[in-house]
């Protein structure tokens, strides 16, 4: 049929397992978290099948993949439609549950299908999850992937404007576009009877809201070889979703005469890594080329041409002027931190000519959402760096705990941008990283034996690592199979103390089973843990 896929174990993996990986974090601190989709579980394929309903899909369209994703797509997400989930993404989650808080999809899909309305909150992995939950409950193999750096390019020109003013700050009020440190998607697989040969196989589907398509929010199902080879011209939404694996990073500043000034193009930054869960096991599978050819080969420069020919905007730089710095190299490195610690950046200037320059450096240190967005500033630096000819200097930047604890977001990201002025050439450098602090992590045990409708035991362990008490603490704990999902509040952890919380459960399935949890409250998210059981036959 259209869904079928030939490989038993790819079967396995896409459409059977109830449980996945979620692949989070930035390209530098790739971090992974499990994810239960518990396609299985008792009320959830009423709950898929009431989607349909809500989205109001025909039935003579229920075998159609095509149709289905597009529609999933945009009931997913509770914008135009009431669909399934509220997204927010300004850290406010009143009345609601922090995303971050959320272990699988199945609380989220049966919660809909009683309440009839959406349900807070959720970001892009939420969205991913839930969708992810949908295809392979009706049989649709499909994967939950991530891009890392990816852009959400507002005027879809393929090109991400920084603009800097005079000093060579960003000026935020002029940047419209931003960087996503990633953004996950889904991936479903299907013949497309609707496009020419060769385009069938994996689609780009995302149920996040970003942009409408065709009046709603929705996005794909979108081919991923024909994003490959740029032939974006066929249906649905490839442009933007080459945009995001696809873009080049402006730097302009704009003179006091009005001339604008390139300071700096990079065309690596985006799309640099687009990865899944493998076929079988936890690990990380790196699915980059099946997106787009070698950076700077001839096949992606004429993938990139296709694009354009086929209607992408592609900004032309012809009437202003670029001319790199090439005889200054600017490296920036952050040092490994924990949460709550204090840590130090390092700002290093290579100078390859032979003039001795002065440089002045201007370090600006924001706490960012997830999606490249700037919460606040919370660190400012500037200083003059002296740098003799043919050789390299560093300087260190210290940030302190007390600087960011008390601004910090729920994924602990923070940006840094440095931008220097070498003082003899006028030559600006700018640069910037995304960067992310340890979080700790729940510890997940069972005691005595684990057998199929027996009795068993597991505790969650936590040891609070800031230099604060945390209050109104969630703990969730689930595992498809072993526990539906159980919650517990407490009150207060004190600093350096320890949680341990005791859950008694009786398994249904044996088997390979995956127990989940997250630890959630206001001053501590994305605090995860997870077990592997082996649950014996009676």
């Amino acid at each position: 049929d259209a869904v079928y896929l030939d490989d038993e174990k790819e079967r396995e993996e896409y459409v059977l397992n109830d449980v996945g990986i979620v692949f989070h974090g930035s390209i530098n601190e790739i971090k992974l978290r499990s994810w239960s989709y518990g396609q299985f579980e008792e009320n959830i394929l009423d709950a898929c099948l009431f989607l349909m309903d809500k989205a109001e899909l025909e039935l003579s369209g229920r075998g159609n993949p095509i149709k289905i994703c597009r529609v999933a797509s945009a009931v997913i997400n509770s914008k135009d439609d009431n669909g399934v989930i509220a997204g927010s993404w300004d850290n406010t989650y009143t009345h609601g549950v922090p995303p971050s808080a959320w272990t699988g999809s199945v609380d989220i899909l049966l919660e809909y299908y009683s309440s009839k309305q959406p349900v807070r909150y959720g970001q892009c992995w939420v969205f991913a999850g839930v969708f992810n939950t949908f295809l392979r409950c009706l049989g649709i193999p499909a994967r939950l992937v991530t891009n890392y750096s990816s852009a959400h390019d507002n005027n879809a020109n393929l090109q991400l404007d920084f603009f800097l003013d005079d000093e060579g700050k960003l000026d935020t009020k002029l940047t419209k576009d931003s960087v996503w440190n990633y953004h996950c998607w889904n991936e479903a697989w299907m013949t497309r009877p609707d496009l020419p040969v060769g385009f069938g196989g994996w689609q780009v589907v995302d149920g996040t809201p970003q942009e409408t398509s065709d009046g709603m929010y929705r996005c794909g199902p979108a081919s991923v070889q024909a994003i490959k080879h740029g032939h974006v011209c066929f249906q649905f939404d490839a442009p933007f979703v080459y945009a995001e694996v696809n873009g080049d990073i402006v730097y302009s500043r704009r003179e006091k005469n009005g001339t604008q000034v390139i300071e700096k193009i990079d065309t690596t930054h985006i799309g640099q890594l687009i990865v899944t869960k493998e076929v079988g096991g936890d690990g990380m599978m790196e699915i980059t080329e099946e997106y787009k050819f070698q950076e700077g080969s001839a096949e992606e420069r004429l993938a990139l041409e296709t694009a354009v020919m086929y209607g992408v905007k592609k900004q032309t730089t012809q009437d202003t002027t670029y001319q790199p710095q090439t005889d200054v190299e600017m490296v920036f490195h952050m040092q490994k931190a924990v949460l709550g610690s204090d840590f130090k950046v390092t700002i290093t200037f290579r100078n390859k000519s032979r003039n001795s320059y002065t440089a002045t450096t201007y370090l600006s240190g924001n706490i960012v959402f997830y999606t490249g967005v700037t919460k606040s500033e919370f660190k400012k630096h500037s200083f003059s760096a002296k740098l003799e000819p043919s050789s390299s200097r560093a300087f260190d930047v210290l940030i302190k705990s007390s600087e960011y604890m008390s601004e910090l977001l729920d994924q602990a990201s923070f940006h840094f941008f440095v931008t220097a002025r070498i003082n003899e050439t006028g030559k600006i450098l700018a640069m910037q990283k995304a960067a992310i602090l340890e979080i700790p992590t729940l510890q997940i045990k069972t005691q005595g034996e684990t057998v199929a409708g027996k009795e068993m035991s597991v505790t969650v362990e936590f040891i609070n690592p800031l230099k604060q008490t945390l209050e109104n603490v969630t703990l969730r704990l689930e595992g498809p199979g072993v526990l539906r999902t159980v919650k517990k509040e407490f009150r207060q952890i004190p600093m350096n103390s320890t949680l341990i919380w005791e859950v008694k459960c009786i398994p249904k399935q044996p088997g390979l089973r995956k127990l989940i949890a997250s630890l959630n409250c206001d001053a501590l998210r994305h605090v995860y843990g997870e077990l592997n059981v082996q649950i014996q036959k009676p």
